[in-house]
Parts: C-alpha cells; structure tokens; sequence
C-alpha cells in the first residue's frame, strides 16, 4: 500500500508539472532573456517603424542645427532655447520610444535588463548633448569657428580670465565626448541587440520588400552624418564588424537574415562606403588635417561648412 501510494504521488507530481509546463510555456529567467517557446517566427518588414525612425532622424536631429541657423533669431533669442533644441528635445522623447517599439517586435526574446539600461544611458547621454551642443552651435552666431579646436578660436583665446577657456573646454567635452559616448554606445548596443533577433531559417523571407529599398538609402545617408558628425567610427565599425561575425556564424547553422536584418546590414553598408567617399573627397583638405589628426581622419560635417560653405555665403552676402 506504501509503495501504491508513492506511485500515487510521483504520478500526480509528474502530471502537475506537466500541466504547469501546459499552461506556463515560458517561464521567464531572473534575466527575462529566456522563453521555452522562442522559434523562428514570419515576421514582415517593420515598415511604420522604420519609417518613422528614419524620418524623426532626419527632421530631429540632421535637421535641428539647420533650422537653429534658417529661423530668424529674433525668434530664439541666443538666452533662450533654440528651435534646433526644441528638436533635440523631441528626439530626445521619440527616439528611446521608437527603439522600444522596436525591440518589441523582435520574434525572439531579449535581454531586458541590457534594454533598459541602455535607453536609460542614452537617454542621459543625449540630454547631455543637447546642453553642450546648444551653447556651442550658439557660439557660431559669435564668431565659432567649428574647424578649430577651442583654445584656437578667436572668440576664445581673447577671453579674460584664461580659466573661462577651460569652462569652455569642459563644455565641449560634455558635448563632444561624454555625451556622444553615453548617446552612441547605447544607440548600436540596442540596433544590435535587435539585429541578433532577424534571423530565419526559410530563404524565401531573405528578402528586402521594395518599401526597404526606398528606405535604405535615407537611412544610410542619416547613418553617415551620424557617423561623421559625431566621430564614433571605431563604435561603428566595431559594431558592423559584430554584425557580420554574426551573420556568418548563423549561416554555418542554416540561417539567413530576415527583411529587418537585411535593410539595416545593408544601411550599415551603404554607410561605409560613405564614409570612404567623404574621406577620399577631404583628404588632402590641410586645415582639417589638423583638426582631426591621427591614422583615423573623419572630418565633421560642420566642421566643413564653418570652413568652407560658410565662408561661400558670408562672400554672397557681401556682393
């Protein structure tokens, strides 16, 4: 009766737990980065969101020092803030929100906890920015000159006493480096995070649907003054290099990026060979040369325009 009983019991506990592991096919880790159920799923191109992010990329940050310059400062008085941070503000809010959306929508579960850290990081690290980077583009209405280092601005090295210019240093060192570096790192750690969920095992879905196509090229383009504007080429590169180290690996398991994977692989690409033409174009360019020195030279966008396409309206404006 004692052993009946003990099968009694071992039947009732194995009939429990797979009734619990019925009713619970995913029992969450204390990372939330496992699920039982997790297999390849169809998942169609992102379109809407990768619409979206593209044109909040464009509008919200490419285009918020134009607008700063466009508008008439009467509007934004340089004590106040400027239409250009109004966009950084948006971007600030719609960026970290859109990502999210993103990570969503990947069919395979993610790490959570890596998720939110990140956007919290890049979140305050594209506040920092926005500080810094307003003072600075501010500074182009005194004089600025975004080709020279600080201590070489004329607007700088005159000043009294000489430790406002480290102040200013400091500034541009919010700007420039911390807050791009808590912006960006969290920017491509979340792309590949996500980029590790675009992967399927039907060829068929190894497509890029004609709305991708038409997305790739703004999206590459945006990539590049990203890139260029903010100096993170090694963050870049690094994270392509992943990318690609990834694709191969899952390949040799019978594996091929879905429609998501291949439109930002394909951006990613298109950048670099970007950046190789804008190089290329600037490389015997002697005062950017000794603006960025070094084996990596990758002129700023901006710093292109104060010296050269600056300098072409200010000659139109005196004719």
């Amino acid at each position: 009766s004692q052993g009946n009983a003990a099968l009694v019991r071992e039947n009732g506990c194995a009939s429990s737990r797979s009734c619990s592991m019925a009713l619970c096919p995913s029992v969450p880790s204390r990372h939330g980065a496992v699920k039982a159920e997790d297999t390849f799923k169809t998942t169609p191109f992102h379109l809407d969101l990768w619409f979206y992010f593209t044109l909040q990329n464009w509008v919200l940050d490419f285009g918020r020092p134009i607008a700063m310059i466009i508008l008439p400062l009467e509007w934004f008085p340089l004590n106040k803030p400027s239409a250009g941070d109004y966009f950084h503000m948006a971007y600030n809010v719609i960026t970290p929100f859109l990502l999210l959306k993103l990570i969503e929508r990947s069919p395979k579960t993610l790490p959570r906890s890596m998720v939110y850290v990140s956007i919290i990081t890049f979140v305050m690290g594209a506040s920092i920015h926005l500080v810094g980077d307003s003072v600075n583009h501010r500074l182009i209405f005194s004089g600025y000159q975004h080709h020279l280092s600080v201590r070489e601005n004329p607007i700088i090295r005159n000043l009294k006493p000489e430790t406002l210019i480290d102040s200013f240093e400091l500034l541009y060192y919010y700007d420039e480096y911390l807050g791009h570096s808590m912006w960006y790192i969290p920017f491509f750690l979340i792309l590949f995070i996500y980029f590790t969920g675009c992967f399927t095992p039907v060829l068929e879905q190894s497509r890029m649907p004609l709305a991708a196509l038409l997305l790739v090229g703004p999206s590459s383009l945006y990539y590049w003054y990203l890139v260029t504007e903010g100096q993170i080429f090694i963050l870049f590169i690094f994270t392509f290099f992943a990318m690609m180290a990834l694709v191969m690996h899952q390949r040799r398991k019978g594996l091929v990026l879905d429609s998501n994977g291949l439109f930002l692989f394909h951006s990613f690409i298109i950048t670099l060979l970007l950046i190789a033409l804008w190089v290329g174009w600037l490389w015997n360019d002697r005062i950017l040369r000794k603006k960025y020195p070094g084996v990596i030279y990758i002129p700023e966008p901006w710093a292109f325009y104060t010296l050269h396409m600056n300098n072409l309206h200010e000659a139109k404006g005196a004719l």
